[in-house]
C-alpha cells in the first residue's frame, strides 16, 4: 500500500502575492500618515506662537517693567511650559533670543519658528512662522527664519494667516 503523503501549507507564489499587497497599502498609507504628521506639527506651532505672544505681552505688563523677554525669561517666570522654553517642540525650533528683542522706545519682539528636521522624506513641517507685538500670526512655505523685526512685520515677505 502506497501512503499518501499531504504538503499542507502556502506555496511560494501565493506568499509572494500576499507581500506585493502589503507593500501596495503601505506605499498608499504612509506618505498620508507623515503629512497628517507635518499637519499637526504645524498646528502645534501655530499655538505654541499664540502662547508665546500672550506669555510676550503678560511679561511686559508684569515683570518685564515694560521690556519683552527671551524664551528663557518667560519660563523663570513661569508663563511657559519647560518643554516650550527649551526652544523646540513638535518638530519646529523657536527662537525669541536677546537679538529679537528692541527695548524701544517702543519695545519691540518677534519670535520664529521653523521646522526642525527638513530633510525631504522626513521633514516636520512646510511653513515657518513668525509673530510680533503686534499679534498677527505671519505664515511662509520655508525653512529659514524672518531677518529681522522688519521683515517679521511685513505683509509682503510674511503674509499674515487667515
Amino acid at each position: 500500500m502506497q501512503q499518501m503523503i499531504r504538503h499542507e501549507g502556502f506555496s511560494l507564489i501565493e506568499l509572494l502575492i500576499v507581500v506585493a499587497i502589503i507593500g501596495i497599502i503601505a506605499a498608499i498609507a504612509i506618505p498620508n500618515l507623515l503629512a497628517s504628521r507635518r499637519a499637526a506639527n504645524e498646528g502645534s506651532a501655530e499655538s505654541s506662537m499664540r502662547t508665546i505672544h500672550s506669555a510676550e505681552i503678560a511679561y511686559q505688563a508684569t515683570a518685564g517693567a515694560g521690556k519683552y523677554g527671551t524664551l528663557v525669561n518667560l519660563r523663570g517666570q513661569n508663563m511657559l511650559d519647560s518643554v516650550l522654553a527649551t526652544g523646540t517642540k513638535s518638530g519646529y525650533s523657536f527662537t525669541c533670543a536677546n537679538a529679537n528683542l528692541d527695548p524701544g522706545p517702543p519695545p519691540t519682539f518677534f519670535v520664529t519658528a521653523v521646522p526642525a528636521d527638513v530633510n525631504p522624506l522626513t521633514r516636520t513641517g512646510h511653513r515657518s512662522f513668525v509673530v510680533a507685538e503686534d499679534g498677527v500670526l505671519r505664515a511662509k512655505v520655508t525653512d529659514t527664519a524672518a531677518a529681522d523685526h522688519a521683515a517679521a512685520v511685513n505683509s509682503a515677505t510674511w503674509p499674515p494667516l487667515n
